[in-house]
């Protein structure tokens, strides 16, 4: 089932709710797992399915209130305090983002329409202004923010580097993320890093908001 939802950003002065609808969140109902109750909201048949929040879950979680932990990172779920109802997800300190609420109620294209043209388009948009890519594994995050390469696992802080050339970028691509690109010449190459970097400089010029 897709469910409209609301991911609160850290970066950005959002009030948490499911109206933000810059999310879809998705649950999946499994009859056979467990005595629960397909009437019941928390019942434990029903799962948090979320593949779409970047640096979060590494597996599903039972739509049930509780503290959960997976690998370095621990997650809170409980009834969200803004959509009747619905559920909150509380991300770890550490993580990108710092909850996400959604909806009981199903979803369909139309209410993600609006939202996603804005997210695709606005020079405003995170997902336009600063090149992000994320990887979870079972012991960590992984993420290239703009020339910035991070790693998040059982360590106190996380490891970070900058990337200065062309060469150790689209190696890091390829190497930590699974994304060699090879549909890319070397002109489109360049051109995409010369984008990403000069876009880096401006963020980190700008005391990376």
């Amino acid at each position: 089932t897709w469910h409209r939802a609301g991911v609160q950003n850290r970066r950005l002065a959002e009030p948490p709710g499911p109206a933000l609808a810059n999310h879809l969140a998705l649950t999946v109902r499994c009859p056979d797992d467990g005595d629960g109750d397909p009437d019941r909201p928390d019942d434990p048949g029903t799962w948090l399915v979320d593949a779409g929040l970047g640096d979060a879950l590494h597996e599903p979680l039972p739509l049930r209130s509780g503290v959960y932990r997976q690998g370095p990172l621990t997650f809170r779920l409980r009834p969200s305090e803004v959509a009747p109802g619905g559920w909150r997800l509380d991300h770890d300190a550490r993580g990108s983002f710092i909850g996400m609420d959604f909806e009981p109620a199903p979803a369909t294209v139309d209410h993600f329409l609006e939202r996603d043209e804005y997210l695709s388009t606005s020079p405003e948009s995170g997902f336009v202004r600063v090149l992000v890519v994320q990887r979870r594994d079972a012991g960590g995050v992984d993420q290239l923010r703009g020339c910035t390469l991070s790693r998040v696992d059982a360590a106190e802080h996380p490891h970070e580097r900058t990337i200065e050339t062309e060469a150790d970028w689209y190696a890091a691509l390829a190497d930590v993320f699974g994304l060699p690109l090879p549909e890319l010449d070397a002109a489109e190459r360049t051109r995409l890093w010369a984008k990403v970097h000069a876009d880096h400089e401006a963020w980190v010029t700008a005391g990376r908001p």
